[in-house]
């Protein structure tokens, strides 16, 4: 048997991929990848990402705004947004949320352009991609004012007492290559206590490579070190493991099988 792999987060818009984007994607099925969700980070990766929807059959787009690029907001970003997310393959608002690490832009902004956004994802009855960056209380706060949405916690960094708050909210928590590493003790906790039916898996490409690959670009095929460490943890065969994760996302973005 092999894995059929669903990388739940990845970033091919982003410019790490210029040189050999297609080359990149287009070899991604015969790697036992079935299907990749990229969210976009502005409005311009959003439109980026809605094209290379259009373009792979395998791929899927989330648009948002990260709370890293929000500096610009305006009201009118939301119209944009709601546009794109009428697009063909567009299966969630993301990647947004608070990201305290990053000084350039006030949290008070942050938690205004979060919440508009979780606002859409409720008004269009689309998932939310989060972002949770040393922000793990206002995340909380923000997320329990919108009971009606329902999203995943991407690139989990959190505690396991905080990965089962989200749960009993109806939330997701989806895991990257940290789980890989030597120092991930709150990550492999979490990952412990999280149901197998609500975890997702992702690479973050092309950011948080998994071991044996740390350090270099990542990609989507490397998702499959993120599930055989998931299966270690949780006692299952590795392609065991790759079946649910790979129907719990396509289950929590609504892809048809």
């Amino acid at each position: 048997m092999s894995m059929t792999l669903f990388d739940t987060h990845a970033h091919y818009d982003a410019r790490q991929f210029d040189a050999d984007r297609d080359q990149v994607l287009s070899a991604l099925p015969a790697q036992g990848v079935e299907l990749v969700v990229n969210p976009g980070c502005d409005l311009d990766s959003s439109r980026r990402a809605v094209g290379l929807a259009r373009r792979y059959p395998f791929v899927y787009a989330a648009v948002g705004v990260h709370p890293e690029d929000c500096g610009n907001w305006t009201e009118g970003d939301l119209a944009e947004l709601r546009a794109l997310a009428a697009q063909p393959k567009v299966v969630a608002i993301g990647e947004i949320g608070l990201d305290y690490y990053w000084k350039d832009n006030p949290r008070e902004l942050q938690q205004r352009v979060f919440r508009s956004q979780l606002a859409l994802a409720r008004e269009l009855d689309l998932p939310a991609v989060v972002h949770d960056r040393e922000a793990h209380g206002d995340c909380m706060d923000i997320v329990r004012e919108f009971p009606g949405v329902r999203g995943v916690f991407h690139c989990f960094s959190g505690s396991a007492e905080m990965a089962c708050e989200l749960v009993r909210l109806g939330w997701m928590i989806s895991f990257t290559g940290v789980l890989t590493y030597k120092n991930a003790r709150k990550a492999v906790e979490a990952a412990q206590a999280v149901p197998l039916d609500r975890i997702m898996i992702e690479t973050d490409s092309p950011y948080m490579a998994p071991v044996p690959y740390r350090g270099q670009r990542n990609q989507s095929g490397y998702v499959a070190q993120v599930c055989t460490r998931l299966a270690e943890l949780k006692g299952l065969d590795p392609e065991q493991c790759s079946r649910i994760t790979l129907e719990n996302g396509r289950n929590f973005f609504r892809i048809p099988g």
